[in-house]
């Protein structure tokens, strides 16, 4: 049968350029391998020159395919199955990108990418390390680029093609006509939460930092099969910098989308996802102490090995993680269930790279050199060492946690998910930040090998008496409020506030007065500095979080029809209503439910919130915005929602919509019943009854604000209801250019409308009474006050800075391309950071 309207060639193109890709990525691993197993220098440099042939035939072949992709879903093509289920007609040019990286075929091949960008700068600047760094490189896209091949061995299909077609995928009588094209009116499209400009940021930082890790392993591997014990610190160390700058910048731009995209609250939930991408952070800085620590004294060589090899390999596990859909049950990010195929295949991955790597270490160990000495406990390496070790058995406890899932699907055990998880994580990271802290603020002070304890005493009395003022008038004049956890957590936290402005304050004096304002040599204290803010960031805006949307006092209680954050935990207590037009006092502000306006996107809808703050004492608006947070209904009725954040240097107003009212599909039949009212002059109606205060002639009050000139008349009504509530309504009349204008006014908790039609012979005033059995437009909204919450941001950049500065001190002059690339790489991550934070 031949198809209508089918465009096949940029699938065959593209195709076409994955298998090249695959292909070439085996061919330059096993001529990289060979150039490492031989010996003489000229067949050496042969198979090196053939192998970076076929890696860089493997770089443009990626690229192809990338354009592919983006082409078939640019042009709307939904006869390709990928273009069908991530692309749609609405989405804007920008969401066109993330739409290729929300399926796992982009995703992987967002990765392979990454890894060819940086393994063009090991082949500029590794020497004679390259062959076995980068023949590690492309074993690692050989198994990257099987994810996506598509192809059938023996009827089971290896890997998931991006290009494979909708009606050789999915079951429909509309596949077995040639036009089948002209029924498929749009594709479903990126979902809603990821229709976010961090989502066109987030994800290639992420996997940046993901395919970073393989460097320092793969330097690790070529120390372990050259027997060059130590000479790979060096040269890794600036990569191990690298990878742990991107990584902690990807992972907090997740929680930058989260905190705009996600409607839970916060920026960070302790999801198994964010886990999963924090663990490799974490062990990487580890490794980077130890490198730091063996570059100065020789010390922590096994130690160094250990971590950026465990590092890459839980890269390699939290994609096992996430991609398998093992963790579909327990987090909101996950991937879901990718097949029998792609699971065996990705577990081949975390296990053919990483295992080899571990055997050869575990095979070595006894012949990597260490110090047999024993460490004065007064030195810097010590006290580093003890910070790796504990950031080191932190990642542990947090991936044990996170992986209960795998340890039920393995050995067929019921283990539960922690009930409530934030606690279980908190209560020991808090802990771990107090140490981190701490050790943070007095390690920069400490002297490798041995420390005078007159020297730290002097240097550490002031920063240590500075922080005790600071931390005491801020638990006097701003205390920490959380108490939901009882007094022991919240002293915890008080510790690791102490903590964090220790290092703070530490580290600021450190620069100043030990390295007398030489930035430059001081990467680490910026770092520790900007890593000790985030914390302290992290614990005040989360310790002193409000909700202000208070339902008790309104009466009006919606039942909600799912948690829209999809953690269970909803109360409507904290849940407030506001019907469509009237003002409802919410904390210190008083918010009116404006209006709504359709989105470009099928069901979605911005409510737009006018908030007015009025000091008291003055009587002057001192806030005046207007928030639109905006709801999603889902194919199964379920609710979506964006928050609506204001933000400001001191704190951020933070909205997301629990709950709307259902569209009313019957028409209004109601109509206006005219009473002729005299001053004074009462009318009932089915709840109550309205009084006619008087007819004011062009005033200007809360409603109006005509000038004398103007010709109009408002009628000042008082609407009594039987709930005992009391209402003030202002229908008008207005001529203007000759021609008469009608103002109607709503009492919508009482679903009654008002208006003035006119003036009797008899000098009585024609008053209109509509009542209507429309259900009123509601929302229910959620809202927090996040206090300081910029501190959070302001310490990743700081933190993000003193990598790029150690890093940058760390590449040789001799270099120059690798630290150009590297610099231009994180300025562009921080750059894109601040413009998309304003």
């Amino acid at each position: 049968m031949i198809f209508e309207n089918e465009h096949l060639l940029p699938g065959q193109v593209g195709h076409f350029f994955v298998l090249l890709a695959f292909v070439a990525s085996i061919i330059s691993a096993i001529a990289y391998f060979k150039a490492t197993g031989t010996k003489l220098e000229k067949e050496k440099r042969s198979w090196i020159l053939f192998a970076r042939g076929a890696f860089f035939i493997e770089f443009f072949a990626l690229l192809a395919v990338f354009f592919s992709i983006y082409y078939i879903c640019s042009h709307h093509y939904f006869e390709y199955l990928y273009a069908y289920k991530h692309a749609s007609k609405e989405l804007e040019a920008k969401y066109l990108l993330a739409c290729i990286w929300e399926g796992q075929e982009g995703s992987f091949l967002l990765w392979t990418i990454w890894h060819c960008v940086l393994g063009s700068v090991i082949i500029l600047t590794a020497k004679k390390r390259e062959s076995s760094v980068m023949g590690i490189v492309n074993t690692a896209q050989f198994f990257l680029t099987l994810m996506i091949v598509g192809i059938y061995v023996f009827n089971t299909r290896i890997g998931s093609s991006p290009f494979v077609l909708t009606r050789n995928e999915l079951a429909g009588p509309i596949f077995t006509q040639p036009d089948y094209l002209k029924y498929i009116k749009d594709g479903i499209g990126l979902n809603v939460l990821l229709r976010n400009y961090w989502m066109v940021i987030h994800p290639p930082i992420l996997f940046l930092g993901f395919a970073s890790t393989v460097i320092p392993a793969s330097f690790a591997f070529s120390s372990l099969i050259t027997k060059d014990w130590g000479g790979w610190i060096k040269a890794a160390l600036p990569w191990a910098l690298l990878s742990g700058c991107v990584l902690g910048v990807g992972i907090m731009m997740g929680g930058k989308w989260a905190y705009e995209s996600l409607s839970f609250g916060g920026y960070w939930a302790w999801d198994p996802v964010e886990n999963a991408s924090l663990v490799p952070w974490i062990i990487m800085v580890a490794g980077l102490h130890c490198m730091a620590v063996y570059n100065s004294t020789g010390n922590a060589l096994r130690a160094s090995y250990l971590f950026v090899i465990l590092s890459y390999f839980f890269v390699l596990y939290s994609t096992f993680l996430t991609r398998t859909g093992i963790l579909g049950d327990t987090s909101v990010h996950a991937f879901t269930e990718a097949g029998m195929a792609m699971n065996i295949l990705i577990g081949i991955y975390v296990i053919g790279i990483t295992i080899p790597l571990l055997f050869l270490y575990f095979k070595n160990y006894r012949k990597i050199p260490t110090i047999q000495k024993e460490e004065n406990i007064s030195s810097r390496e010590f006290w580093m060492f003890i910070g790796a070790l504990i950031l080191f058995l932190a990642a542990l406890f947090i991936i044990s946690v996170t992986s209960l899932p795998v340890y039920n699907k393995v050995f067929g055990t019921n283990l539960a998910d922690p009930q409530d998880r934030e606690f279980t994580y908190n209560k020991v990271l808090v802990l771990v930040a107090v140490i981190v802290g701490l050790l943070t603020a007095i390690s920069q002070y400490l002297k490798y090998r041995q420390t005078g304890k007159k020297y730290l005493v002097t240097k550490m009395l002031w920063p240590l008496s500075i922080a005790v003022v600071i931390s005491a008038l801020l638990a006097i004049f701003y205390p920490i409020e959380y108490s939901k956890k009882g007094p022991g957590f919240l002293a915890a936290i008080y510790l690791a506030l102490f903590a964090s402005i220790f290092s703070i304050v530490a580290n600021a004096a450190y620069l100043k007065t030990v390295l007398k304002g030489n930035l430059k040599a001081g990467g680490g204290a910026i770092a520790h500095l900007g890593f000790a803010l985030l914390i302290g960031g992290m614990l005040i805006s989360s310790g002193n979080k409000k909700v202000i949307s208070d339902n008790s006092k309104t009466g009006l209680f919606i039942p909600f029809d799912k948690d829209p954050t999809g953690r269970g935990t909803e109360n409507p207590l904290e849940n407030l209503t506001l019907l469509k037009g009237v003002p409802t006092q919410m904390g210190p502000y008083t918010v009116t439910y404006v209006n709504d306006s359709m989105a470009k996107e099928k069901n979605r809808t911005f409510y737009n919130l006018h908030f007015q703050r009025v000091d008291t004492a003055t009587g002057k608006v001192t806030e005046n915005f207007i928030l639109s947070p905006d709801a999603y209904r889902m194919k199964d009725n379920n609710l979506s929602s964006n928050p609506g954040t204001k933000h400001y240097l001191s704190h951020d107003v933070f909205t997301y919509i629990s709950t709307i009212s259902a569209p009313d599909q019957d028409p209004d039949t109601a109509t206006f019943k005219i009473h002729d009212m005299a001053i004074g002059d009462t009318v009932y109606y089915s709840n109550g009854y309205f009084i006619l205060n008087g007819i004011l002639k062009n005033p200007d009050n809360e409603r109006f604000h005509f000038s004398p000139t103007d010709t109009a008349l408002v009628a000042d009504i008082t609407v009594y209801g039987k709930d005992s509530t009391r209402h003030k309504a202002y229908p008008a009349l207005t001529i203007n250019n000759q021609e008469i204008n009608f103002i109607d006014d709503t009492v919508i908790t009482q679903n009654i409308y008002l208006n003035i039609s006119g003036i009797t012979s008899d000098k009585k005033f024609k008053i209109g009474l509509k009542q209507t059995n429309k259900l009123t437009s509601f929302i229910t909204l959620k809202a927090y006050v996040f206090p300081y919450i910029n501190l959070v941001w302001a310490g990743l950049i700081i933190m993000a800075g003193g990598f790029v500065v150690s890093l940058l001190r760390r590449v040789k002059a001799a270099n120059y391309i690798a630290a150009i690339a590297i610099a231009l790489v994180l300025m562009g991550l921080i750059y894109m950071f601040l413009i998309a934070n304003n």
